[in-house]
């Protein structure tokens, strides 16, 4: 690190509060009843249920979800022995992964005990505080004897990840790099430098994942471990296979795998250049490699290289798997961490890598595409999808291998709550996913030949959500399904300025002819026009030729949406068209409208926009609770647009009595179910959560949701057209992959329903 860097880190470390991690309430404190509750008197009834039943602690305290981080600080990080008090900025980043990645709470602990037993007696001592126990930086060989001593003696999950997490997801990393390279496990030969627990660890697990003992040469500072060393301890011992010594050169000799786990600059390039084809080369030294990433792949073009580095293709990262690991352990309740556990995650890990990278993951890593192959044999750290594909594979193997006290009854409720513990879940979302599957549709997308069209068009396709019909000239759209590495096996792709195309912008030309002929439109304009995306986009799906279409990722709103009105029309007693977006919060979906279309809408329109908001709502199988918005409440502040407000109200009370619906309000009244009961008790809203807001007029439909969109994590979906007479949605500018998907599918669903 440069002089500036170093300053940056104590910097990060000592502003504000000192420190990254603390501990924060999780019930109200705040009146003197709060207080009686959470510790005098209150707190006597808890603590009787659990002297009468110990199990009842997971019940009433936070031990479900509380690890501790331990260590002595006698092997720190690539530091050495430093102590325990230098050992705690790590372990408080630690605690700090634990919690953003699996949403585990966290106690770092830092013993001053270099003695093994004194050590293994303090965390037995504590262990009843704790649901499980990550051990760190403690020194090997009495690594391998707390761990064992603590997994005998402790019934709940402990786990030394400084052995396990590199041999778990090295070992996920191994399994695709062999498939990619067309090797099996039990053939291959395997060179390992370093003999310490991370080593041996990785070399267990790749034992019990079918390689030979005879075909792994293990090297500590001393050479070989061989059965004619006199110096080896019973760990060391496992792995001397070998009667001849020979050097760690010659090991190299048609080597089909190199684990490093030792120091940079030991591996030079005549010793990778010696390996069997296609060589697998895990040089996992930090913060640098046995042999560095130029060097490595400077001599072989075949190799399949991985590191510890994050500024290299095939990171080796622990926070993989520790958080995830966990988090499957606690929720089953299980009482160790055994090899299935740890087995299962590995196939997990492997198998994540091979699915499809969502584009937040590829923007993160500033790429422009990742994919299963050579430079993508393990997932990035960032992949949200870790703690639901990790964790329930960790609870069912430790249901099925009889330790877990909490077995799991109900999957996709689990994988619900994973979700939902990183706000990465959202009811709605899974409801318009589900509902798409059931019954794809032929999707147009007008722009075909837009990179992040494309990426979502195969997303929606593998969900199984709908086919797509590319827009746009053919050899650049092939072009980039080329250079971006876009897998659509099933696809369709549509030039409208071609010679093939004549005969079908000839036919759509006179129906749309039909249509605009006495709203100013010559046939020789009509056909002319449908050289246009736009409008021959949307002349399919008006003759049937496609279900849907999706445009506006590249064009202004307008120009997007002119060719759907003048093409498609109304639908029947449907006066106006509106836009409504979703917002997707942690809290669940918020939707708004009009935020895209009428400018000023009179009070009857108000009333026609909210019906038919409430319509599409249903659709999606959720209850509208509506609030009218406004600056004034019920009547308070009296003014054109509050007036406007509470006249519609009026409206949808005498004629749709059935509708969940009140104002005019304020917007912190309407999200506020404590303010509105306190003030507003009579209202239709009361004790009611709003989920969706009605605005006066354009400007504050759209501020609104754009202010929304910008200050919170919320993704918007939208803006969803309510009132064509056939689906066609007109996307925000700019809008991600993810937010492409999703209006495809609110499409699929439009198209069913229509």
């Amino acid at each position: 690190m440069s002089k500036v860097r170093k300053q940056e880190a104590l910097d990060y470390h000592s502003m504000g509060k000192p420190g990254k991690i603390e501990v924060v309430p999780t019930k109200p404190y705040a009146s003197q009843r709060d207080l009686s509750l959470a510790y005098s008197p209150g707190v006597a009834e808890p603590c009787l249920k659990i002297a009468e039943n110990k199990e009842d602690v997971y019940k009433y305290t936070s031990k479900s979800n509380l690890v501790a981080v331990i260590t002595n600080g006698t092997a720190v990080l690539g530091l050495g022995d430093i102590g325990p008090e230098a050992s705690k900025p790590v372990m408080e980043g630690k605690g700090l992964l634990f919690k953003i990645f699996a949403d585990i709470d966290v106690f770092d602990i830092e013993i001053d005990a270099r003695d093994p037993e004194l050590f293994i007696q303090t965390v037995k001592a504590i262990a009843p505080t704790f649901g499980g126990i990550n051990l760190e930086d403690i020194k090997a060989p009495e690594a391998f004897e707390i761990e064992r001593r603590l997994k005998e003696e402790l019934d709940i999950p402990i786990m030394h990840d400084d052995q396990h997490g590199t041999a778990i997801i090295s070992s996920a990393a191994l399994l695709n790099a062999l498939e990619l390279a067309g090797k099996k496990i039990d053939d291959v030969k395997i060179v390992v430098s370093g003999a310490g627990p991370s080593a041996m660890s990785c070399a267990k697990l790749y034992h019990s994942l079918g390689a030979k003992l005879s075909n792994i040469f293990m090297f500590d500072s001393k050479g070989l471990l061989s059965k004619k060393r006199t110096n080896l301890d019973d760990y060391k011992l496992f792995f001397a296979a070998h009667e001849n010594v020979i050097s760690f050169e010659e090991a190299f000799k048609d080597a089909d795998v190199f684990l490093g786990l030792s120091r940079a600059g030991l591996v030079s390039k005549e010793m990778i250049a010696a390996m069997a084809s296609d060589p697998i080369v895990f040089a996992l030294a930090n913060p640098e490699p046995e042999i560095s990433y130029k060097d490595a792949t400077s001599v072989r073009k075949d190799i399949i290289l991985a590191t510890g580095r994050s500024d290299h293709p095939n990171q080796v990262n622990n926070v993989l798997g520790f958080p995830f690991i966990f988090r499957g352990a606690l929720d089953v309740r299980a009482t160790t961490i055994n090899e299935e556990m740890k087995l299962a995650a590995v196939k997990a890990i492997a198998a994540l890598a091979k699915e499809t990278i969502p584009e937040e993951v590829i923007q993160a890593y500033g790429e422009k595409n990742i994919s299963f192959g050579r430079e993508q044999i393990i997932p990035k750290p960032l992949d949200p999808r870790l703690i639901h594909y990790v964790a329930p594979a960790v609870a069912k193997a430790a249901m099925d291998s009889g330790v877990a006290k909490n077995p799991i009854l109900d999957w996709d409720e689990y994988e619900s709550i994973l979700k939902s513990r990183l706000g990465l879940d959202n009811k709605l979302i899974r409801n318009i996913t589900t509902k798409a599957q059931s019954n794809p549709k032929k999707v147009v997308y007008a722009e075909g030949d837009n990179i992040k069209t494309l990426k979502a068009a195969q997303v929606a396709f593998e969900e199984g959500c709908a086919f797509p019909i590319l827009l746009g000239k053919k050899k650049r759209i092939e072009a980039l399904i080329e250079e971006y590495g876009i897998d659509l096996p099933e696809k369709i792709i549509v030039d409208p300025k071609s010679e093939e195309e004549e005969t079908r912008r000839t036919v759509y030309g006179k129906a749309f002819f039909e249509k605009r002929k006495r709203k100013g439109f010559t046939e020789f304009e009509a056909l002319q026009i449908m050289r246009e995306r736009n409008y021959f986009g949307s002349m399919m799906v008006d003759q049937g030729d496609a279900d849907a279409m999706i445009t506006g990722a590249t064009r202004s709103y307008r120009s997007s949406i002119k060719p759907a009105l003048q093409t498609i029309g109304l639908q029947k007693d449907v006066n106006l068209v509106a836009g409504m977006y979703i917002l997707i919060t942690k809290k669940g979906p918020l939707f708004l409208a009009d935020t895209t279309v009428n400018l000023n809408p009179t009070a009857e329109q108000i009333a026609e926009i909210t019906v038919n908001v409430a319509k599409t709502i249903r659709k999606l199988k959720m209850t509208p609770r509506i609030a009218l918005l406004s600056y004034s409440n019920f009547g308070s502040s009296p003014g054109d647009d509050s007036e406007k407000m509470a006249k519609a109200v009026q409206i949808l009370h005498e004629n749709h009595p059935t509708l969940i619906v009140d104002g005019e309000m304020q917007a912190n009244f309407a999200l506020n179910k404590e303010m509105m009961n306190e003030k507003f008790a009579f209202s239709h809203l009361a004790n009611k959560e709003v989920n969706t807001l009605i605005f006066p007029n354009l400007s504050a439909g759209n501020i609104a949701y754009k202010l929304l969109q910008q200050t919170t994590d919320a993704d918007a979906i939208g803006p969803i057209l309510i009132g064509l007479k056939k689906p066609i949605h007109i996307l925000q500018l700019g809008s991600s992959v993810r937010e492409i998907v999703n209006m495809v599918k609110v499409a699929v669903i439009d198209a069913q329903n229509k």
